[in-house]
């Protein structure tokens, strides 16, 4: 495998998106949810046909002083070459990781306001649950808003049905139970979001934005990712700042409890 400390011209990661990315919440050296990762990354690898790195290569990326929070950003592109979008012959595929100094955003662990975004995700089954270096779509809809007080931004599919939010999965309590939207179509699987559908805490179903708007029905609502942990939905708005409703409280419920103890970080005192 090749390595670098700069991109290359032409590697094609960053020519086409050519190739998947992790990010690890690393607790004293440690990293979290580290399986999910690993198989995540694998699975990316698989779908777009690039040689899987080593276990050897990848433990690497862990190796260094632990002290106490940091998140780890790996990048694995299919390597350089290629005339046009013609793979090269023999590729090398590239690694390149760095860890960084990380404390969550606290504050938001008892509530936020989100805007749902008017972009719509393309439908692309193929890509649909892996990191893919290609995010365009979630760059695009971050520019919608520039309130500081809008925490994340929901995004639904070209069908109309909620999908994620920008940069984290999607959760709601409806009927006594706990849900996330299906990923069979676009969006990525977050490994939190994994590991709680492991646990059977929660469960996967369509949820269309109209829906999410409109009925009572969707009684709290989350967002949240293996970095953060789950942040509880106050409020939706537009990405203007227009209300378009309101959740019950959230903030120590126990899918959040649950979530953070896979996580390490504390729970919030709530429902049980």
């Amino acid at each position: 495998m090749a390595s670098a400390d700069q991109v290359p011209f032409d590697d094609r990661g960053l020519a086409y998106g050519d190739g998947v990315f992790e990010t690890v919440l690393l607790r004293d050296g440690k990293p979290v949810l580290w399986p999910y990762h690993r198989a995540r990354l694998h699975q990316g690898c698989r779908v777009l046909g690039i040689e899987l790195p080593a276990d050897a290569e990848l433990d690497a990326c862990l190796d260094g002083p632990a002290d106490g929070l940091e998140v780890l950003k790996i990048i694995f592109t299919r390597g350089s070459g290629g005339r046009g979008y013609a793979m090269p012959d023999a590729p090398r595929p590239r690694l390149l990781h760095r860890r960084t100094a990380f404390a969550p955003a606290v504050e938001r662990w008892s509530g936020v306001d989100v805007c749902l975004c008017t972009l719509r995700l393309a439908r692309q089954p193929t890509l649909a649950g892996i990191k893919h270096l290609n995010r365009l779509e979630n760059v695009l809809a971050r520019r919608e808003w520039q309130r500081a007080d809008i925490a994340e931004g929901l995004l639904a599919d070209t069908r109309g049905n909620v999908v994620e939010a920008t940069a984290m999965n999607v959760f709601w309590r409806e009927a006594g139970a706990w849900w996330t939207p299906t990923l069979d179509a676009c969006g990525v699987a977050g490994t939190l979001r994994a590991a709680l559908l492991e646990q059977g805490r929660v469960q996967e179903a369509l949820l269309g934005a109209e829906t999410l708007i409109e009925s009572s029905a969707v009684e709290q609502l989350f967002v949240g990712n293996s970095v953060q942990g789950l942040w509880p939905v106050r409020s939706l708005l537009t990405p203007s700042g227009e209300p378009l409703r309101r959740f019950a409280e959230a903030a120590g419920a126990w899918l959040q409890a649950d979530a953070h103890a896979l996580l390490g970080y504390p729970s919030l005192s709530g429902e049980n």
